[in-house]
Parts: structure tokens; C-alpha cells; sequence
């Protein structure tokens, strides 16, 4: 199997539920022991976060941290988080080995299972600028997101609570997905943010919960495998 390269600490608790993933992934598909190889690069995320160029400098710390990844004989490189994906494509052409996209992950998955119909839930950078729905609009996928209060809300729920492993808003996302599948005629939600799967899990809503972190630890370890 090909060494898989994760670029975490963004955030570390999404870090940890990635490396979790990987776990039961891995042993639901190779037995109890055996895993493929892996290396995790991770970030400071306040660095990140605050950095003073934005996204281009954002961009090079995610490239800073791809190469070493990659020296370190990583052949399958994924960014554990959505929000990054904005300079997605940049990061690829910089490294030589194979990145895995979380949205084309998640595009992929919809299309297996039928989803047509999808409500977007992430940071206020992934619900509001293009870059995600594009990919997915691109797709033949109707896209919905949240109201721009409901956006500052969720980006608000993310940064101080999710990020604590505070699940006191958990009531709120519930009841927030449920009225967009009863008002939007929604066939799934798309947890856009890897803090998110550390609220509202499969079974908490009666739509398809598409868990953006669980889907990419499974497309890099069938990387792993090709």
C-alpha cells in the first residue's frame, strides 16, 4: 500500500477525528492490525488562522507543509479540512504526489448513493465564497446554503465550541438541518467543516448526513490501495 500524507491542525480536534477514521477504516477493510502507512504534518493553527497575507500566505504554509510530506515518502496527500480547499488546486501543482480533493470525495459519494439535492453547513469562507459549489454545481448538484445570519451562527458554533469539543449547540444545528429538509425538500447535508461530524452524526436528521471527513479518510486509503 502507498504511504498516506495528512496536512492536519486545522483544527487539531478535526486532526484526532481523521486519525479515528482512519482506524476503523482501516480495520473494517484489512483486518484488526493492519493499516497503511501514515504521516500527519500539523499545522499551528493560530498561525494559520491570523495569517497576515491571507490566503496567500495560507497557501504556503499548506504547500509547507505538503513537501515535507511528500520527502517523508508520502504518496497520497490529504488536507484535513474543507475551508482549505479554496487553494486546493495551487497546493497540488506544487507537490509531486497525488493530492486527494475532500470536495470531489464528497461529490463522489452523492453521486453513489443518488443525493441530488444537498445543503451545504461550513465555515463562513466555504458557504459563502464559490469555490465549493462550484465544484459541486458543476456536477449537475443543487447546492443549498444556510441565510447569511444562519452562516454567522454556524462559523460561530465551529470556532468556539466545536473546536473545544463543545457540543452544546448541537440541539440548534439538529433542529436548523431539519427545517431545511422540511422547507428546501433537501436529500442530504453536507458537513462541510471536519469540526461538524463532532455534532450531528448519521441518524440525528432524516436526511443523508454526509460526513465530509469520514469520506475523505476513505478515499485516501482506496488511493492507498489503486
Amino acid at each position: 500500500m502507498k504511504r498516506i500524507g495528512i496536512i492536519g491542525g486545522t483544527s487539531p480536534e478535526s486532526t484526532l477525528y481523521y486519525y479515528r477514521k482512519y482506524i476503523e477504516i482501516s480495520r473494517e477493510r484489512f483486518g484488526p492490525y493492519s493499516f497503511p502507512e501514515l504521516v500527519v504534518y500539523s499545522m499551528n493553527f493560530q498561525e494559520f488562522r491570523e495569517n497576515p497575507e491571507g490566503w496567500k500566505g495560507r497557501k504556503q504554509m499548506l504547500i509547507n507543509a505538503a513537501k515535507p510530506l511528500e520527502r517523508a515518502g508520502a504518496e497520497v496527500i490529504g488536507i484535513s479540512a474543507n475551508t482549505p480547499h479554496l487553494v486546493f488546486p495551487d497546493v497540488q501543482k506544487a507537490v509531486g504526489a497525488r493530492m486527494i480533493s475532500i470536495i470531489d470525495a464528497v461529490a463522489r459519494e452523492a453521486e453513489k448513493k443518488g443525493l441530488r439535492r444537498l445543503l451545504l453547513l461550513g465555515t463562513k469562507t466555504t458557504t459563502t465564497m464559490r469555490f465549493y459549489r462550484d465544484v459541486l454545481e458543476g456536477r449537475g448538484f443543487e447546492v443549498v446554503v444556510p441565510s447569511d445570519g444562519e452562516v454567522d451562527e454556524i462559523d460561530r458554533i465551529i470556532f468556539e465550541e466545536l473546536m473545544f469539543e463543545n457540543l452544546e449547540s448541537k440541539p440548534w444545528l439538529l433542529d436548523l438541518i431539519d427545517r431545511y429538509s422540511r422547507g428546501e425538500s433537501i436529500e442530504a447535508v453536507i458537513l462541510g467543516c471536519t469540526e461538524l461530524p463532532l455534532a450531528v452524526k448519521a441518524g440525528d436528521v432524516d436526511v443523508d448526513v454526509l460526513d465530509t471527513a469520514e469520506i475523505h479518510m476513505r478515499a485516501l486509503i482506496e488511493a492507498a490501495t489503486e
